[in-house]
């Protein structure tokens, strides 16, 4: 049975073939073995369904449709029931998930040449803190859309145990590591033992001494620099004039929000911002809140907000460009603002290093080495405040963005052969 290694991410997915005894990531866009998720709808042509860059490109570009992100983060919400508009009708936002799997599956075949019937999937320690039967039910409806996929057997993986496997490939002696997973939507953390001598095992139980999660993750970093440099921009903390109230703020968490962009286009969410914008102390704000609901420039905003991010793990300032909403329009920011309005994610980073040492019962001296994983672990304040936590270890990195999906990989192979 031909199997595959799948790293379904918030923001960005791989998946990984076996040839022979080799195992590697499969091309998903052009040479690319990293793609989006994201699923963009042509309104134009007949709801046609678009991928990963192809389909940031065509919402940037201004097609008419609709552009799906942070689709991995639904799972766990009461969002998974609800259905997404489309031109002419609407569809089952976990028939959304199924085609995206289905593409990557597709791709990893003609990388193969041979179906693939088994998939071993990575998922989060946890897709929802304190409720193991939300958590289970999270993994069941991602095992059922990877059937609806087209595969036959579907098996899990926690990410950083995948990682962990990952880099046990170039260790070259025995170590107690501390894995830090720091993604788009969740940070996950084990402790296992790996090495040299250990790596040829079957099985491998005995080594992975604890492992913890969090649903803190890039998406919730991008949602609170958003409020806290762009949507005061917008109208966010104003005042209504008539009720001596502040401005409502569930329109703002939702349209900073990846998941939820979509939802504030709907007539009704349009309806109660013009009436918020007739009440304003401040009406050229809401202006702009008007012109972003009515022109669909959510994403745009959430793509701007995401850059300016970026930018602050090599800079001490960013200023997040919004001249699409309005002309010379910016949101200055600085690495000190957007690490105070991380800071509450920051500390559940910390107490999840805690949790892991304590369920591992391993002082954090006894950790060798902190392997950092994940896009979101590039932020200087997430392996700084993880670092401080173990501070004898030695900080290493593999791919910030594949050491997962290679790690599910070399499961597969171990699983299938």
């Amino acid at each position: 049975m031909k199997a595959a290694g799948f790293d379904f991410g918030t923001s960005n997915s791989a998946i990984g073939i076996v040839k022979g005894n080799h195992a590697a990531l499969a091309p998903v866009e052009g040479a690319a073995t990293m793609i989006p998720t994201a699923v963009f709808f042509d309104f134009v042509d007949h709801d046609k369904p678009h991928y990963g860059r192809d389909a940031v490109d065509a919402y940037v570009n201004g097609n008419d449709g609709r552009l799906m992100r942070g689709l991995k983060t639904i799972l766990s919400t009461s969002l998974i029931n609800e259905r997404t508009a489309l031109s002419k009708r609407s569809i089952p936002l976990t028939d959304v998930i199924a085609m995206f799997s289905r593409h990557l599956r597709l791709k990893a075949e003609d990388a193969l040449g041979a179906p693939i019937e088994a998939v071993v999937h990575g998922r989060p320690v946890r897709f929802v803190e304190g409720d193991d039967a939300a958590d289970a039910r999270a993994e069941h409806t991602l095992a059922s859309l990877a059937k609806q996929a087209g595969y036959k057997d579907v098996s899990f993986v926690y990410e950083p145990v995948a990682a962990a496997a990952q880099y046990e490939l170039s260790a070259a002696r025995e170590e107690l590591i501390l894995v830090a997973d720091i993604g788009g939507g969740t940070s996950d953390f084990s402790i296992v033992r790996i090495g040299p001598d250990r790596r040829g095992r079957a099985d491998r139980r005995s080594d992975i001494l604890a492992n913890t999660g969090v649903r803190v993750g890039g998406t919730d970093f991008d949602r609170n620099l958003s409020m806290e440099a762009v949507m005061p921009m917008l109208g966010l903390g104003g005042e209504l004039v008539d009720k001596n109230l502040p401005m409502p703020r569930s329109i703002y968490a939702d349209l900073a929000w990846w998941p939820t962009i979509n939802l504030c286009y709907a007539p009704k969410v349009v309806r109660e911002a013009e009436e918020v914008h007739r009440l304003a102390v401040e009406p050229r704000r809401t202006a702009r809140l008007l012109a972003v609901l009515k022109k669909h420039l959510g994403h745009r905003i959430a793509f701007a907000v995401e850059n300016a991010k970026i930018e602050l793990t090599r800079s001490e300032k960013s200023a997040i460009d919004l001249m699409f909403v309005e002309a010379g329009l910016a949101a200055p920011t600085s690495r000190d603002r957007f690490d105070e309005a991380i800071a509450a994610e920051l500390m559940r980073l910390r107490l999840a290093v805690w949790n892991c040492l304590a369920l591992a019962d391993v002082e954090a001296d006894g950790i060798d080495t902190v392997f950092m994983t994940g896009g979101s672990s590039l932020v200087p304040a997430v392996e700084a405040v993880i670092a401080t936590e173990v501070p004898g270890a030695t900080v290493k990195r593999g791919d910030d963005f594949l050491s997962v999906a290679l790690g599910l990989t070399l499961a597969a192979q171990a699983r299938y052969g």
